[in-house]
């Protein structure tokens, strides 16, 4: 709008004529003077109507919330007392000559200034066009805005090209059920949206692109949770060519990531230099069997310790018939554990059994004594040797995993993040990031009672082509490591990556050992196949999830908060009644 002054720019302004423009944030009449507080994006500014200026005074008594106007007139420093502190223009008012109604509203479905009142997510959500005006909402787009912006400069800093990649692709085995569209031209086959850039990006590699990114959108049709979108999501997404290990790209990447915890979101880097390699300046490297051991988790939070103790060796000869026959004994400390009420205690028993376990087992201490139902059960020996090892002291519990090793890892790594929230321990203030790596390539899947892949078929096996064809049974497959590695902060997997196969042979081989035959291999990545017979480099890359570090980093609780328009937790989007039924016409065209 021409001529058109913002808010925050009228206390500059004092004793001129100007024009603004904006939204009636409140209405006030004093009995002979109409007060407005006018909202633009930039802040609130104050207009006041006198009665002798007949027609823009009729006009203002007209006025409701929400309703879109514009006002000329001169701006005023207000009176000894009447300056409001809170606002940006809170020195000056406007002494309105002219005003204009450009829209009315109806009233509003949702309240969107009512901070403390919230609608609920459907009814957000519905109305989103109006939840985004609330200053929370103008704030995160602003940020993601300047999220992308600094992304963009680093990438471009270190000649890293953009590329886009095509969102019509084919359907690939990565880990999630595609989203699938049929092809009009060619009836009967089916385009698929891509759960990620990943074989495109490894064909750049070939076609001789020495560095690409882009923030790219993907597609998973995964079950939504509070940190992960349902439909699409964002990765900044990059590769590198004649990169051979992965410390090349975490090494590229890292600061990236620290820059935009300190100077972007303005938290503390944790000091993980205890954990770190080298001089301990570099985030930790964890490999992923250390980080089941200690953490329980692949993705752990390292803003507070309670790790996992081993006291499988402590019960080797015990007659408690719980531990005696466990392939695993392990426990965590929790300080202050000591005050948990019997309810309390029966909650997180309830979050054990959720994760496999038959019970809870606990010692609690207080006043010089170990106080548990298991303690009778227990020689004096082990109960000292529990002490030690755990460092418990009065006041303090400890909680006990018993069951195989896997289960165990499990139940104690979920609960040590659950008796962390209760406590209170993870500070918001603070980011600590961690690398985890050398994931297993293959991994065991329960429901289907047979070997998969651990991340993705696309990563190169540590040893090569003799590390697949030495393995023969399963526990051989299982114990290969892929260059694999994710990123982790505070408790959320936000990266993840690996050096690529760029060999037939090895893609071949990797497919072969879960039975799949060459054939398969051929129909379902036959354009990278072909394409690595025809001189590909070496080549090495990771996308990181930039919707769950915009999340974390602005200390939101749930995923959905950092995008203008998201779909619900059933994958709806209630505002544009998507997905919906379709004209059977166009059902026919498409040959369904």
């Amino acid at each position: 709008m021409k001529n058109r002054i913002l808010a925050a720019e009228t206390s500059k302004k004092v004793g001129e004529n100007i024009t603004v423009a904006g939204w009636v944030h409140s209405r006030r009449d004093h009995g002979g003077l109409i007060f407005i507080d006018l909202r633009d994006h930039t802040g609130l500014v104050q207009l006041v109507i006198n009665p002798d200026k007949k027609d823009a005074f009729s006009l203002a008594e007209s006025l409701r919330d929400e309703f879109v106007v514009r006002a000329c007139g001169m701006v005023a420093e207000r009176g000894e007392g009447l300056k409001n502190p809170n606002i940006a223009s809170g020195d000056v008012e406007i002494v309105v000559d002219n005003l204009e109604i450009l829209n009315r509203s109806e009233t509003l479905p949702i309240q969107p200034f009512a901070e403390d009142n919230q609608a609920g997510e459907e009814l957000r959500f519905k109305y989103r066009y109006l939840d985004l005006r609330r200053p929370k909402m103008q704030n995160m787009l602003k940020k993601r805005a300047e999220m992308y912006r600094r992304i963009h400069e680093y990438m471009d800093n270190r000649d890293f090209i953009e590329i886009q990649t095509p969102i019509l692709a084919n359907s690939s085995p990565e880990g999630a059920r595609d989203f699938l569209i049929p092809s009009r031209l060619q009836e009967g086959k089916f385009y698929a949206l891509p759960q990620a850039p990943q074989q495109f990006k490894q064909l750049l590699m070939v076609g001789g692109v020495p560095r690409y990114y882009q923030l790219a959108a993907c597609f998973r049709d995964e079950d939504p949770r509070a940190d992960r979108l349902y439909g699409e999501f964002y990765q900044l997404d990059l590769e590198m060519s004649f990169a051979e290990n992965g410390e090349e790209v975490r090494s590229e990447v890292e600061p990236l990531m620290k820059q935009l915890a300190t100077d972007f979101a303005g938290k503390k880097l944790l000091d993980l230099s205890d954990l770190a390699v080298g001089d301990g300046s570099s985030i930790p490297r964890i490999s992923y069997r250390d980080a089941m051991e200690t953490y329980g988790s692949d993705k752990p939070d390292l803003r507070f310790g309670m790790e996992l103790i081993e006291l499988t060796d402590v019960f080797s000869e015990t007659e408690f018939g719980v531990f005696k026959n466990a392939e695993c004994v392990k426990a965590i400390c929790v300080k202050n554990g000591a005050s948990l009420s019997r309810k309390q205690i029966d909650n997180f028993t309830n979050i054990a059994k959720s994760e496999g376990a038959g019970g809870l087992a606990y010692i609690t201490y207080q006043d010089g004594e170990a106080k548990s139902p298991i303690a009778k059960f227990l020689s004096e020996k082990e109960l000292a040797d529990i002490q030690q090892k755990t460092g418990a002291i009065d006041g303090d519990a400890v909680f006990f995993g018993a069951d195989s090793r896997s289960v165990v890892n499990t139940v104690l790594g979920r609960l040590r993040n659950e008796f962390a929230s209760h406590f209170n321990l993870k500070d918001q203030s603070v980011v600590a990031f961690a690398w985890i790596i050398d994931f297993p390539f293959y991994e065991w899947d329960d429901r289907s009672k047979k070997l998969d892949f651990g991340h993705n078929p696309f990563s190169m096996p540590k040893g090569g082509l003799q590390a697949l064809e030495s393995a023969e049974t399963d526990a051989e497959k299982l114990s290969i490591v892929a260059d694999q590695f994710d990123m982790v902060m505070n408790g959320y997997e936000i990266c993840s990556g690996g050096v690529r196969n760029h060999n037939p042979a090895v893609l071949y081989k990797v497919f072969g050992l879960l039975g799949f035959s060459e054939s398969y291999v051929e129909e379902k990545f036959g354009a990278m196949l072909g394409a690595f017979k025809y001189g590909a480099p070496p080549h090495a890359g990771c996308a990181f999830g930039v919707d769950r570090i915009l999340m974390e980093l602005t200390d939101e609780q749930n995923v959905r908060e950092t995008l203008a328009f998201p779909k619900n937790g059933s994958g709806v989007d209630v505002m544009m009644d998507s997905p919906s039924t379709v004209d059977p016409a166009q059902l026919r065209e498409l040959g369904l």
